[in-house]
């Protein structure tokens, strides 16, 4: 046997008291607070005293640059490409300086200019307003997180001073205290659902299934230091319903599941999702599917169907958006949430980027990653709407708009969407986000050239 020194069995006392005070504090101020929906308002003034010190960094940065006479870096659009606001004689005249010995004055054409036209054409192709909305957006006030500061530029040492201790912060007090968090929101999701789903059928299982998703939601809203305002509380979603919100990232479900039960409807993930998923739906009726499976599309549908027939089932949270936008628009909605004929329920969520991007790009980070990310934000702050409810019109147009919002035209896709853009002060985008983000495949292009080809040929033929 190994003999401790009275030295090691000091500190071995001592870190043995240190976890049992972080986590009786963390029982008795965070944990039981999140069960039963209380908040001793910490987060909030965490909130205030952040936006005093991102104020003051950003007045510094302001004040530094003007001092050495440096222009200061402002995002001119949430773009992909950065672009400086110069005309076209000065970007031609910039050319021919570089390329050719010429007169910079001369009205004669050269074939340099052409490249001004070609680099323009290739950023209008890049940088469409759609394409920008699948990329995370730069701020123009500096939050003290490198990255969301592509073009940082050493200012004073005060500010390295003061980022520096926000990662020290961030990475050795909020990470694990969050990690700690969330291991046991998703432990107690994981178990408590899996036992419920050991019980039979019947009020019972639904009363300790509400208030096991409700309790484990509101654990992990504090593991990401969440600060959530929510509007309109009357016209939350009641059973029978759908509920049908604009999606930014996975955290959508918790926020709105932190203030009310669902039915979730949505794609099938692996990993870390996956486990939460096999999980869930042993205690409540979800509905995950296969995008790609035209059976499960259609099982879906009947599925929803019959779901909302029964008025006592909990309402359906469906993103008919199809994606993760970066929550600087909405995207059109999908039709198919519409066409059952159940009452709606719109809501528009809205995060403030100056406290932790919540965007997730799911074709750049994996589930794990995202959420490291979002623990070593500084938080996460966003607004929910519960809009007025509304019902499918039996004749001519999809849905019945209440006062005051306007009726919407007939058209092949629902107009809700730009409601919940209005509300959320979020603009519009008339593009299919699925469609935009997907990669092109294989068969379809060739398909398509085939089509064009053959249509190319027609034409000929007739003249």
């Amino acid at each position: 046997m190994f003999l401790l020194l009275p030295f090691d069995s000091l500190v071995v006392n001592l870190l043995g008291i240190s976890i049992t005070v972080l986590f009786t504090l963390l029982l008795v101020f965070i944990i039981v607070p999140a069960i039963f929906g209380v908040s001793f308002g910490i987060r909030k003034v965490y909130m205030k005293t952040l936006l005093k010190i991102f104020q003051w960094a950003t007045l510094r940065i302001e004040r530094g640059a003007k001092e050495k006479n440096h222009p200061l870096y402002k995002p001119y659009v949430n773009g992909i490409i950065a672009k400086e606001p110069t005309s076209l004689e000065e970007e031609i005249k910039e050319i021919r300086r570089s390329g050719s010995g010429k007169a910079l004055d001369t009205p004669e054409f050269e074939l340099s200019d052409i490249f001004y036209f070609c680099r323009k054409g290739i950023e209008t192709i890049m940088d469409d307003e759609v394409t920008k909305r699948f990329s995370a957006e730069e701020l123009e006030s500096w939050n003290l997180l490198s990255r969301t500061n592509y073009n940082f530029q050493y200012i004073s040492l005060r500010l390295t001073v003061l980022w520096g201790l926000g990662v020290l912060i961030r990475y050795c007090f909020l990470l694990p205290l969050r990690i700690a968090l969330a291991f046991t929101g998703i432990s107690l999701l994981v178990t408590g659902t899996t036992v419920v789903g050991y019980l039979p059928n019947g009020r019972c299982k639904e009363f300790l299934s509400k208030h096991v998703h409700l309790m484990c939601y509101r654990i992990c809203v504090r593991a990401l230091t969440a600060i959530i305002t929510y509007h309109d509380r009357e016209n939350r979603p009641r059973n029978g319903g759908i509920c049908v919100a604009n999606h930014t990232s996975p955290i959508d479900v918790i926020i709105l599941a932190s203030d009310g039960y669902y039915a979730m409807v949505g794609q099938i993930h692996g990993g870390l999702m996956g486990v939460i998923q096999r999980a869930m739906v042993k205690a409540c009726p979800h509905v995950w599917f296969e995008r790609s499976e035209v059976k499960d599309r259609h099982l879906v549908a009947k599925r929803l169907t019959e779901h909302v027939q029964d008025k006592s089932k909990l309402p359906i949270l469906i993103f008919p958006e199809g994606t993760c936008i970066n929550n600087t628009s909405v995207m059109m909605f999908k039709k198919g949430s519409f066409e059952i004929g159940a009452t709606v329920y719109p809501v528009a969520i809205k995060y403030d980027p100056q406290f932790g991007d919540a965007f997730w790009n799911s074709s750049k980070y994996g589930m794990v990653t995202y959420l490291l990310r979002m623990m070593t934000s500084w938080a996460i702050v966003c607004s929910v709407w519960y809009l007025p409810p509304m019902t499918r019109q039996p004749k001519g147009r999809s849905l019945l708009f209440p006062s005051p919002c306007p009726p919407p035209q007939p058209s092949f896709h629902s107009d809700e969407w730009k409601i919940l853009a209005g509300v959320s002060s979020l603009p519009e985008a008339l593009t299919d986000a699925i469609q935009q983000k997907s990669k092109v495949q294989p068969k379809a292009a060739i398909s398509l050239l085939h089509h064009y080809s053959l249509h190319d040929t027609y034409k000929k033929t007739d003249n």
